[in-house]
């Protein structure tokens, strides 16, 4: 199965799943009266949403390069992963000010036996999602589909916080304020992860020095030569990825020479790589590059 289905197919069973949980959950809000489940229900309902981007963004970023859009469409999901970032921040939001409002009320709130199965249920089946959506990103290397997995585990740790308010709260008032101010802040942690990892991509970033190093063994190998590569630029389009570097040549080396040396070196980047890469000649001895 390729990475893309692996991750479309995540996307889509966490739809199914967070709808029945969000029917499960409202339901218990209503019976009981809770405005805490009630609320953990549409945050449920959320990681639906989020979802259904997860599901659009990867569709567009797996659609091939035209006319428009030379490197592909990789960058969709990069976008769904923004996407993401900001609705956990909005969630975390609504927690700080849900927590305040408990302890500003001092509001006690006296929860049925199927409050406590559902919120159980709740925290088992998010957490089992959460760990297979992490385990399809670290297969597909999918942004979209590890935001989406930090989504999922923030739902299952504010039911968490639900059912310590369920099991203290009769006893010690503000705990079920407190706890959601502190699981806000995780949530905005885990927001604050996604959406550097998602911006720093899509601004341009510096290779790491395991890809520098297999470059430079690469082009030892295929030019023995002393070429010294530096100015290393990369950019990745989601699968796609473009990289661009310099080399040094001999002064005396001819036009035809020096581009076969180049071409070389960039079939094999691309050949134990999968990366793209355009090669900037420079001659031996030039300096401010």
């Amino acid at each position: 199965m390729n990475n893309n289905k692996q991750a479309i197919n995540a996307g889509w069973l966490s739809i199914a799943v967070n709808s029945g949980l969000f029917i499960l959950k409202f339901w218990a809000g209503i019976a009981t009266g809770s405005i805490a489940i009630i609320a953990d229900a549409w945050h449920t309902l959320s990681d639906s949403l989020t979802s259904i981007v997860v599901v659009i963004g990867i569709k567009i970023s797996a659609k091939p390069a035209d006319k428009e859009h030379p490197f592909g469409h990789g960058r969709a999901e990069l976008i769904a992963a923004l996407i993401i970032g900001v609705l956990l921040s909005v969630v975390a939001f609504n927690f700080i000010l849900e927590g305040v409002q408990r302890l500003r009320s001092r509001e006690l709130v006296n929860y049925s036996t199927f409050a406590i199965v559902a919120t159980v249920i709740s925290i088992l089946v998010k957490e089992a999602i959460a760990q297979y959506a992490f385990n399809i990103a670290r297969k597909t290397k999918s942004k979209s589909i590890r935001a989406d997995a930090w989504h999922h585990r923030s739902d299952a740790v504010s039911s968490v916080v639900i059912l310590a308010g369920i099991f203290l709260g009769k006893h010690v008032w503000w705990i079920d304020g407190a706890m959601g101010i502190i699981v806000a802040f995780l949530i905005f942690y885990a927001a604050y992860d996604i959406l550097r990892d998602a911006m720093n991509i899509m601004m341009g970033e510096t290779p790491d020095n395991e890809l520098i190093e297999k470059v430079k063994d690469i082009c030892k190998s295929e030019t023995l030569l002393e070429t010294k590569p530096h100015h290393f630029h990369i950019h990745r389009y989601g699968d796609h990825t473009e990289m661009t570097f310099h080399i040094k040549l001999p002064n005396g080396l001819s036009l035809n020479d020096a581009h076969e040396i180049a071409t070389r070196v960039e079939m094999s980047v691309k050949q134990e790589m999968g990366i793209i890469s355009t090669i900037h000649m420079e001659p031996e001895g030039k300096t401010g590059d």
